[in-house]
């Protein structure tokens, strides 16, 4: 998977919060498989803030992974702008994922206040993933912006409902086929994730599917195995749903009775 002028082996980005335990979140990532995941810069400012405990970095720093700040909870472009300028000087990475939040009932996007926050990061030297919908005419802005990574979202973040909008993903994946793209948000289970990548979706971003499961651990392995699987798919050229059946079985040289 590239982005912008990275590589990484795995197409699967996860994220770090709402894990049972410190641990149990690191034998996750390890898991997963991921070479890529996303850390708030909040979470960091909290951990341990004026009582000497150990921050965030000293749980996954070892992990050997790279980190992806993104403005989770921002609900203007302003907000958003100085979160990823923070977030750049303490973690040294132009990388953001950029979220600008218009909703706090279905954490939807704030298309307007995504675009213009977009504009501004790229002018100051960010590399922005932006977590967008699946409308077309956003995602032209936000190329138009500057953006060379696009994440329209599969659902509403947390909600693992799956691929809300499957047409206008598949759509959206169609008419701009040399953009990457991350399914971001929504994602329930494994086979939603094989669903994004068979697609032809780069890659998928997570959180909550793994971290709120009964196994973490198991569950992030399995989401590792779907989404290696749906790539597979879609480069190997899945058939296409037919209306009527077909048979599989030649006919030519089927015994007939007299």
């Amino acid at each position: 998977m590239r982005l912008y002028d990275r590589t990484y082996a795995s197409r699967l980005m996860l994220g770090t919060a709402l894990y049972p335990s410190p641990a149990i979140m690191r034998e996750a990532v390890r898991a997963s498989g991921s070479a890529l995941v996303t850390v708030s810069l909040r979470r960091e400012q909290s951990a341990g803030a004026g009582t000497g405990a150990p921050g965030f970095w000293s749980e996954i720093r070892d992990l050997g992974v790279e980190f992806l700040p993104n403005t989770a909870g921002c609900h203007t472009a302003r907000e958003a702008v100085t979160t990823a300028r923070m977030a750049r000087e303490l973690l040294g990475t132009n990388l953001v994922k950029l979220e600008v939040i218009a909703d706090d009932d279905t954490l939807a996007p704030d298309v307007f206040g995504l675009v213009e926050a977009a504009r501004t990061l790229v002018d100051d030297g960010f590399d922005v993933l932006p977590y967008t919908t699946e409308d077309l005419g956003t995602a032209e802005r936000l190329l138009e912006a500057g953006c060379r990574v696009l994440m329209p979202w599969g659902a509403p973040i947390g909600s693992g409902l799956g691929l809300n909008n499957r047409y206008g993903l598949r759509s959206l994946r169609e008419r701009l086929p040399d953009v990457p793209m991350i399914v971001d948000a929504g994602l329930g289970r494994p086979s939603h994730a094989a669903d994004a990548m068979e697609l032809g979706f780069d890659g998928v971003l997570l959180n909550t599917a793994v971290a709120s499961a009964g196994d973490p651990v198991r569950m992030a392995a399995a989401f590792r195995q779907a989404v290696e699987a749906g790539r597979a798919a879609f480069e190997a050229g899945a058939m296409e749903p037919r209306d009527m059946a077909a048979p599989s079985s030649p006919l030519l040289g089927r015994a007939a009775l007299a």
